[in-house]
């Protein structure tokens, strides 16, 4: 099922409809789709957040309506195909016609694909530049160099994995030592680093990491749904940078290599018995690394941060938890097994498959995106039932 109140906030947070596709992994057609039914019925974000995904879908698509609307074209492929030689906006609107005959979908008619094209044509540039605005975009990668800490037990050198997140507008950067590249390092990076910046920004983009995006190809990206969990609790959008296009991560590559010679060269001689002395020098560094001067203009990094940090999001109260995702069917006996535990759920999803969220303490089921129960995490022995759950109205 679509989550159209996911594109709903996305496009409240002015993500253009092209990183909303990317980012939830549907076609920009989808998208515009959506956008314009939430526009023809009054839908927005704002009037609707407290909404389920179900109910916002009827509104939008009520059951009595039987026939489809008109199939919004993909204009940003229609402009790319009128660039070839000999190419004609008649050519492309039989194509167009065509594939929707195919899908029994409405086109629309000549004159009116024509007219939306050209409103289209009239808001894009041939080509884009990479404008970097306050507060808008917080680029993350893991740096290619490594720092090590000494085992104690048998003087091994033990690699540490350095996480680092860049503001492109100021330059400010954060960097974190872990021991692993999991996404539980992952996400704890990304947690610290809004408690060291203080605050979000509309946009963050990673790079093509297994622990943030399942899949990233030319038509299709998918992020992993515990780190679009993390981005929707600070109020962010994922957008990672696109496969071949360096230009996307230009700034936290450049800092990445920077931080690298300042941070890690500095220290390379030094021993570490334990990755809190490690990390300790390493914010010193960074400390260093933001307040020193620029060599090309006037003032520092955080000297623009200062700037910078006026115009970022309001961090939420609470610090996001990760959460564990996997898929359960529920049995006969109105349980699902979880981890070899059982946990009761309302007796009408029997044979359903549902989403199970795991955290430390409570464990929440979800079915066709919307909470049906949640329950305390079951410790200690196997085989446990709990039939207390709280269960969703």
């Amino acid at each position: 099922m679509t989550n159209y109140k996911e594109v709903l906030r996305l496009n409240s947070l002015g993500i253009n409809n092209t990183q909303i596709a990317a980012t939830l992994g549907y076609s920009r057609t989808t998208v515009i789709a959506v956008l314009q039914k939430a526009e023809e019925s009054g839908v927005s974000y704002e009037n609707s957040s407290k909404k389920t995904n179900q109910e916002i879908g009827v509104i939008l698509y009520p059951s009595e309506a039987n026939k489809s609307g008109y199939k919004m074209p993909d204009y940003e492929y229609v402009h790319r195909e009128m660039a070839k030689p000999g190419m004609t906006i008649e050519v492309q609107w039989m194509k167009y016609s065509e594939e929707c005959r195919q899908n029994r979908e409405i086109p629309y008619q000549m004159t009116q694909f024509r007219k939306y094209y050209r409103d289209f044509a009239v808001k894009t540039k041939a080509v884009m530049h990479i404008n970097h605005k306050p507060g808008e975009i917080i680029e993350v990668d893991w740096a290619g160099q490594t720092a090590h800490i000494v085992d104690t037990d048998n003087e091994e050198l033990i690699k540490a994995y350095i996480f680092v997140a860049s503001l492109p507008y100021s330059g400010y950067s954060y960097a974190e030592a872990f021991l692993n590249e999991t996404q539980e390092s992952w996400i704890a990076g990304h947690v610290n680093m809004y408690r060291f910046f203080g605050g979000s920004t509309r946009i963050i983009t990673p790079d093509n990491l297994k622990a943030s995006i399942d899949k990233n190809t030319k038509t299709e990206t998918v992020v992993n749904r515990a780190y679009q969990e993390m981005a929707q609790h600070y109020d962010t959008a994922v957008i990672p940078a696109r496969v071949r296009r360096p230009r996307d991560k230009s700034t936290v590559e450049g800092n990445v290599g920077n931080i690298s010679q300042y941070i890690l060269a500095a220290i390379s001689d030094q021993q570490f018995l334990s990755l809190n002395e490690l990390n300790a020098v390493i914010w010193n560094r960074l400390r260093e690394f933001n307040s020193k001067p620029f060599q090309k203009k006037d003032g520092s990094r955080a000297a623009m941060f200062e700037e910078e940090k006026l115009y970022l999001q309001r961090l939420p109260e609470n610090a996001y938890e990760l959460a564990e995702w996997k898929i359960a069917t529920v049995q006969y006996n109105y349980h699902i097994s979880v981890d070899k535990q059982n946990y009761s759920v309302p007796f009408k999803y029997i044979k359903r498959k549902v989403d199970v969220r795991l955290t430390k303490n409570i464990v929440e089921i979800f079915c066709d995106e919307e909470r049906i129960c949640s329950h305390v995490r079951l410790r200690g022995r196997t085989g446990q039932y709990s039939n207390g759950g709280a269960y969703a109205e």
